[in-house]
């Protein structure tokens, strides 16, 4: 190849000829052996930088195409070391898969908006870790049963003792046992996760805005939690693994309130929202992300105490419509488990009471649907469920309260069957360490 000297400043063009430097044999337009430093070079065409070749970045690279071909098409493997910002216009034709880094690292229009089934998150505003079903975003469940839970508690209202708390083996037959005082008074909103349970609210007139709680698997009375935003009674309960809820209730007026607490913590009850009618009367249930209550009514009459409301526990909000339950009815007692919501006994008036028994299933909305008959006619009742069976205490047919005990299977239906007795009690609070709102997904 002929030497050319090129003076300063002149301009040199070479047409459909081979150019190299360090080299007498190029194979290419234009080639080059040994290192290049350039700035602001531009390449016009497809280019291509071999894997030998390295620090052609140092903290940001460049690639553009000409209009109509691909921008920034790059081949093989691509190693960026320290912070890299990716422009939205950027395409990686082989997949990000191929990408090695070794810092921080984002690409843009990938997120958790659409993820897929089965990915975790945590969810920092909550605390809880969440997996994805396709779906929607649930919460992990930290409920794990090695054979130690099981146990239901009921506190008060009790005859002639009207502070007495009592527990159950929920698995086992056999009749309650003592378990301690609660200074709470009558008509408590039970709620628990899988150690503590509380106790808020309650009757007579002043009706009561304090919250107590107790260790389940332990014995004792119960001991101060906070207060509630209003004292009153009558009230629904849901709980999740960790907050509980006091829905509705009564205070010389019917209340729409929704408190919440976080169980494993001590303090006063927050705001949670509104209900639709604001009348549960203890008929509720929970599913680990749902509570659902059957709401009420304080009148008699064909329509009374039909509606069944629902709320999203995690969150904070108003109750939404769920369904209608199979018999218009106020205080009856509420249980299940996290699929399976049950629905026990009411009344409209002294001459009508029920043994109604009915269910929904608490993943859906719906009208509610027959389930069996309760072992006698009445209201007041309290119930504790584990995932197998829900345990209904006491309750009330005028002019008297019974000291019955009855159990049904949770997911099959029929009439309930005999369980032991309890103290004469009604309108007590019943709380359980393995209840729906902790079991499964």
């Amino acid at each position: 190849m002929a030497k050319v000297r090129i003076g300063f400043s002149t301009h040199f063009e070479v047409e459909n000829e081979l150019a190299g430097i360090g080299t007498d044999n190029p194979t290419n337009t234009k080639q080059v052996l040994g290192n290049i430093h350039a700035t602001n070079a531009k390449a016009v065409g497809i280019t291509t930088l071999t894997n030998s070749f390295h620090g052609f970045a140092d903290t940001k690279l460049s690639l553009q195409g000409s209009a109509g071909a691909k921008q920034g098409t790059t081949s093989g493997e691509i190693i960026i070391e320290g912070d890299v910002t990716v422009s939205s216009g950027t395409t990686f034709t082989s997949g990000p898969e191929n990408l090695t880094v070794t810092d921080n690292f984002t690409l843009p229009g990938i997120s958790d908006d659409r993820p897929t089934a089965g990915t975790m998150r945590f969810n920092e505003n909550l605390g809880s870790l969440e997996f994805y079903t396709g779906v929607e975003w649930r919460a992990v469940n930290s409920y794990v049963d090695i054979g130690n839970r099981g146990r239901g508690v009921f506190s008060s209202y009790s005859s002639p003792n009207q502070t007495a708390m009592q527990y159950i083996e929920i698995m086992t037959l056999g009749n309650a046992q003592d378990f301690g005082t609660n200074t709470g008074g009558n008509l408590t909103t039970g709620n628990s996760d899988g150690t503590r349970g509380t106790f808020s609210g309650g009757a007579p007139s002043p009706y009561k805005n304090v919250i107590e709680y107790i260790t389940i698997a332990s014995t004792g009375d119960t001991i101060d939690f906070g207060d509630l935003t209003q004292g009153r009674a009558y009230s629904g309960g849901a709980s999740s693994s960790t907050r509980g809820l006091t829905i509705g209730g009564y205070t010389n007026a019917y209340q729409n309130t929704i408190d919440y607490i976080e169980i494993q913590t001590l303090g006063n009850a927050l705001d949670f929202g509104d209900c639709v009618q604001g009348k549960p009367w203890g008929s509720s249930t929970s599913s680990p992300t749902r509570g659902v209550y059957m709401s009420g009514s304080g009148s008699v009459g064909p329509n009374t105490g039909s509606l069944i409301e629902s709320i999203t526990i995690a969150s904070k909000g108003n109750a939404t419509n769920f369904g209608d339950s199979t018999q218009g009815r106020r205080a009856a007692g509420g249980g299940g488990n996290s699929v399976r919501g049950i629905f026990v006994g009411g009344y409209l008036s002294n001459a009508l009471t029920y043994n109604t028994m009915d269910y929904v299933t608490l993943a859906s909305t719906g009208n509610a649907i027959d389930f069996g008959d309760q072992l006698f006619s009445g209201s007041y009742s309290s119930t504790a469920s584990n995932s197998v069976r829900m345990v209904t205490s006491g309750g009330y047919h005028a002019p008297s309260v019974n000291n019955i005990l009855g159990y049904v299977t949770i997911a099959t239906t029929g009439n309930a069957v005999d369980f032991g007795d309890t103290f004469k009690g009604n309108g007590s609070g019943g709380v359980s360490d393995s209840h729906g709102g902790l079991g499964g997904f």
